[in-house]
């Protein structure tokens, strides 16, 4: 039997869908928690490269990298697929066949842009699968990643909170 996991988490930004896509692929330096790098205070550039085959790359101190996954698909703006190899410890996973893998999309709405993010294949991180898949659906995994993008997020309009943008999260498992 194979566990198969998502978290879904639908983001609301008074921005266009291009300048939110940008900003979450070219300006992950600028809104990624530090915490939640390698290279923490350290980081120099953390990026999702804007072609199929290219690398989500950290950059630290004295131009140590490190990737963090790959492209897998892209339609500039809307859509963006690639795979995520971090593990449930934070360890690097070499190994795209035991990675998860990270969609998102960005769909113009009234005022602005709806970012959806999906991570799905959990199952692929073995025994520590349903609580990796917890921590990042908890308020301190993927929740508070988006509301760190969102708060630096160009704005054309406030069409949520000023402090918290709409956020929703849902979490379902199949097996």
């Amino acid at each position: 039997m194979t566990l198969k996991d998502t978290i879904s988490i639908d983001i609301d930004l008074g921005t266009e869908p291009r300048e939110a896509f940008l900003h979450f692929t070219r300006e992950m330096t600028n809104w990624w928690p530090k915490d939640y790098s390698w290279s923490g205070e350290t980081l120099q550039e953390m990026t999702i490269a804007d072609q199929a085959g290219g690398f989500c790359t950290e950059i630290g101190p004295h131009g140590f990298r490190c990737d963090f996954g790959r492209v897998l698909e892209i339609d500039l703006p809307r859509h963006i697929v690639f795979t995520w190899q971090i593990g449930p410890n934070r360890e690097p996973v070499p190994d795209p066949s035991k990675a998860g893998e990270v969609d998102v999309t960005f769909s113009a709405i009234p005022g602005g842009t709806r970012v959806t993010l999906t991570h799905r294949g959990f199952s692929n991180h073995g025994a520590s699968a349903e609580q990796y898949m917890e921590a990042m659906g908890s308020a301190q995994g993927w929740p508070l990643i988006l509301q760190h993008f969102a708060k630096s997020a160009p704005q054309r309009d406030k069409i949520s909170r000023q402090s918290d943008p709409s956020l929703c999260v849902s979490s379902t498992k199949h097996l």
